[in-house]
């Protein structure tokens, strides 16, 4: 199993740069960016999190200024989006940003995708928050198509374009791994029908049950990661004998003195399950 981090990337913490040559020279193998365009200000949505909402939510870089930043800070670590929220961004504009870190970076690009949960947010991109997962589907599609064609076409509900060129394509094949997040009842749908993996937050219950459905009902390799994993070697020994390809932990943004203390713990919890 592999090791990464989650961390939002706010202009008064450790950069997105520097927090990716350090936690590379550490030896974890990806980091992942959070992204929020904006948060409005009416607060109507409820945070999941059930307290109040942190500031760090809307004041983060944009999402791939902050990858690119990384990348080029970096040589080896795989760095991704921990999600980009799809249902608030064009899919031919998204789809060359994509394209442009992954060829960059020497195709070091996993892109989480989600369909957000601040209703007002995504309103404001003029999202109907009623229809997002249809939405979510058809953007990623559109975006597949347009890494893998030539003369790339899309005709859908929402997305609808017709031979367009788009340069450069992802130095992987056929796209960077496509990791959908999510935990709703449907997700393992969305996942089998355009994912090559599954990106939950960890802490559901029957988060087990769910990933041997998983693999029951896949037909092909699929991956699984988590975000949001404790600190903690017993929980990350289950994740590894479920099968997990990569377990990730949120650090704190802030200065490196705060991040690096949070990293000291997932590392040690690291070390207590393999010995090293």
């Amino acid at each position: 199993m592999e090791f990464g981090v989650g961390y939002f990337p706010t202009h008064d913490g450790v950069r997105p740069g520097e927090i990716a040559r350090r936690v590379e020279e550490r030896g974890q193998d990806a980091l992942f960016f959070a992204e929020h365009t904006h948060i409005p200000a009416s607060r109507e949505t409820p945070y999941a999190g059930g307290s109040e909402l942190p500031r760090k939510y809307w004041h983060t870089y944009d999402l791939f200024v902050a990858l690119t930043a990384a990348a080029e800070a970096t040589t080896r670590l795989r760095v991704g989006s921990g999600v980009c929220l799809v249902i608030e961004r064009d899919p031919i504009t998204t789809a060359k940003e994509v394209a442009s870190v992954d060829h960059l970076s020497g195709g070091r690009l996993e892109f989480g995708v989600g369909a957000g949960w601040n209703r007002e947010e995504m309103a404001n991109h003029g999202t109907d928050p009623r229809t997002r997962m249809r939405l979510l589907g058809e953007r990623v599609r559109a975006m597949q198509a347009i890494w893998t064609q030539e003369e790339a076409s899309y005709a859908g509900e929402f997305v609808s374009f017709d031979r367009i060129w788009s340069w450069p394509k992802p130095a992987q094949r056929p796209w960077p791994p496509v990791l959908v997040g999510g935990y709703g009842p449907t997700v393992l749908d969305r996942v089998l029908a355009y994912g090559d993996g599954w990106f939950p937050n960890y802490g559901a219950d029957d988060l087990f049950d769910r990933i041997a459905e998983l693999r029951a009902r896949a037909e092909r390799p699929v991956q699984v990661q988590l975000l949001s994993v404790p600190p903690d070697a017993a929980v990350l020994e289950k994740l590894d004998s479920a099968g997990v390809h990569r377990a990730s932990c949120w650090l704190p943004s802030g200065p490196w003195s705060v991040v690096e203390a949070a990293l000291e713990r997932w590392e040690h919890a690291i070390g207590e399950l393999t010995g090293r």
